[in-house]
């Protein structure tokens, strides 16, 4: 992590702007505070991948954060290309100071050249793929894929520059990191699948009952909110183990098999087939 740490660092004197993707349903836990700093004042475009199955509401809340910081922020759904016909013509808006002086030069139609960043599994590669129209950079639906720099042209005077991901080593609030897990940047294996579901559960719950009711077909308002002293996601496993037995989830002897409706849930969310939300509001919304 460190070592890929000073290679962006070192990348950056390659490139006139940066492009940051970020996860549209956690707008905030899905860019490291890391790559914030190494960035620092380079030119950047910030690209809110799966806009689809984001709030569409909450998505225009956060683009008008970043606007009023003074960042253009794209709405974009790498997979689909949806948004991306923008990504050129925003690059150039933001260099357009840089390109007047590059023409000024005699440099005119001189390389754009654009460096791609985000943490693992946020779609780095995807986009990559819309943007150069053929599967040059590798795509898997895991963290971890991309392990060094490459760079892909995207049209005339325009160079993508790939980097691998970078989540940071420790997560000083615990709901980063959740999140973060709830969306698979954070690899399942060392996850506790029917505990990520059970808090899922518990915000949808709070945040978008009509999604659990309209996605599985059970009722969300007679289940009271466990007390202070209560250990563990009551809430939540309650609704586990409902939505267990209405699929059918069912062991010997009737037992409902939680861990295979945990699993159900977690990629449901992360597809979207439970509906479009957000897991995070901007501050002062």
């Amino acid at each position: 992590m460190t070592r890929t740490k000073r290679q962006l660092a070192a990348s950056l004197k390659l490139v006139d702007c940066v492009a940051e993707i970020i996860d549209a349903r956690i707008p905030f836990s899905s860019r490291n505070p890391d790559l914030r700093k190494l960035i620092n004042n380079k030119p950047r475009i910030v690209l809110m991948n799966k806009c689809d199955i984001a709030d569409k509401t909450q998505n225009q809340k956060w683009i008008a954060v970043y606007k009023n910081a003074g960042i253009t922020a794209l709405p974009v759904d790498c997979k689909t290309g949806k948004g991306l016909n923008a990504f050129m013509p925003a690059v150039r808006t933001v260099l357009a100071d840089k390109i007047k002086a590059w023409e000024a030069k005699g440099m005119k139609g001189k390389t754009i050249k654009v460096m791609v960043v985000g943490i693992p599994n946020v779609g780095k590669s995807s986009f990559i793929n819309k943007m150069v129209k053929q599967s040059k950079a590798k795509v898997e639906d895991r963290p971890g894929v991309t392990r060094g720099n490459q760079w892909f042209t995207i049209g005339k005077g325009f160079e993508l520059l790939d980097t691998p991901g970078v989540l940071w080593p420790k997560f000083e609030d615990k709901l980063v990191g959740e999140r973060l897990a709830f969306t698979g940047a954070v690899k399942d294996d060392i996850m506790d699948m029917e505990y990520l579901a059970c808090r899922l559960l518990e915000f949808l719950k709070e945040n978008y009952p009509e999604l659990i009711e309209k996605r599985y077909g059970i009722r969300t308002d007679d289940i009271e909110p466990a007390d202070e002293e209560t250990i563990g996601c009551v809430v939540g496993f309650e609704l586990l183990e409902r939505i267990g037995r209405k699929r059918g989830f069912l062991v010997s002897g009737g037992e409902i098999n939680t861990e295979r409706a945990a699993i159900t849930v977690m990629d449901e969310f992360r597809n979207g087939t439970l509906g479009r939300l957000t897991l995070e509001k901007p501050k002062g919304y």
